[in-house]
């Protein structure tokens, strides 16, 4: 039987629960499939084919050299032609706060050796992984074109909010300096952490997400942003249609993607 969406507008269409034997059928000329998953850490899994994959950080377990290239490799290996990727808190060896002098460098790991932070920081900008479409966002933009021209700006942030020992995090109070940064030509926003209220809450029933990013997406230069895909909270998996506005009349579909128990990347379709 063909998967029923769990959001159906006019202009997008979610999926967050299917048999991935049998994803739902891809809707045709003129829409853009969006593949969502993040916080697979290290894990690899059968992912349905798409226009676009979308992982939201977390892509190493221990944070590693070893775990992100893992990763990286599972991804090089899926049929979507573009793939646009952050890091998360997990990703010890993508922040530049662990190296000699960084602010972060007393609680480096062992096992995340000094060689390897320029060694990772190196591979996920690499020609290798661009030939394979594959885009590494870190507080930056880029664009995608879909088949029928529609050119979608997709902004990726790896920050998350203070919890434990970590990578890309900050301290409360410093979230409204990195999501000002957002620009308003946003669609497609990618971020590590979930905003506060939305996919959000913990197996201890807690809003987990930040507040300042759920701020930042109120304002107005950001209501055209279509699509907002995070991670980060497992608990949270799931989807939701919020902010509605003149500009986006269904809603912003409002994603996370992070792993649940059992592994399932989230379908999203929108309309060119």
């Amino acid at each position: 039987m063909p998967a029923d969406p769990s959001i159906d507008t006019w202009t997008a269409v979610v999926y967050d629960s299917y048999d991935i034997t049998h994803p739902p059928r891809h809707p045709g000329t003129g829409w853009t499939r969006f593949v969502c998953i993040s916080d697979n850490h290290s894990f690899v899994f059968p992912v349905p084919p798409g226009d676009v994959l979308l992982h939201s950080g977390d892509l190493s377990r221990h944070g590693t050299l070893k775990d992100l290239e893992v990763t990286l490799n599972w991804m090089k290996s899926l049929p979507h032609a573009a793939k646009f990727f952050i890091a998360g808190n997990h990703d010890l060896v993508l922040d530049r706060n662990y190296e000699q002098g960084g602010s972060m460098r007393t609680y480096k790991p062992l096992d995340v050796k000094d060689k390897d932070l320029a060694a990772a920081r190196k591979l996920v900008r690499s020609k290798e992984l661009r030939k394979a479409g594959m885009i590494y966002l870190e507080h930056e933009a880029t664009t995608y074109t879909s088949p029928t021209g529609k050119a979608y700006t997709i902004y990726g942030s790896p920050a998350a909010p203070f919890f434990s020992i970590g990578a890309f995090q900050y301290k409360e109070g410093d979230g409204k300096a990195i999501y000002d940064r957002i620009p308003a030509s946003t669609d497609i926003l990618m971020t590590h952490t979930p905003p506060f209220g939305i996919c959000d809450v913990t197996k201890r029933k807690k809003h987990a997400g930040c507040a300042e990013l759920a701020d930042r997406l109120t304002h107005e230069d950001l209501q055209r942003c279509r699509l907002h895909v995070y991670g980060h909270i497992h608990e949270g998996h799931g989807a939701a249609a919020v902010a509605q506005s003149p500009e986006n009349p269904s809603g912003r579909i409002s994603v996370n993607a992070a792993l649940p128990n059992k592994p399932l990347a989230i379908i999203v379709d929108l309309k060119d």
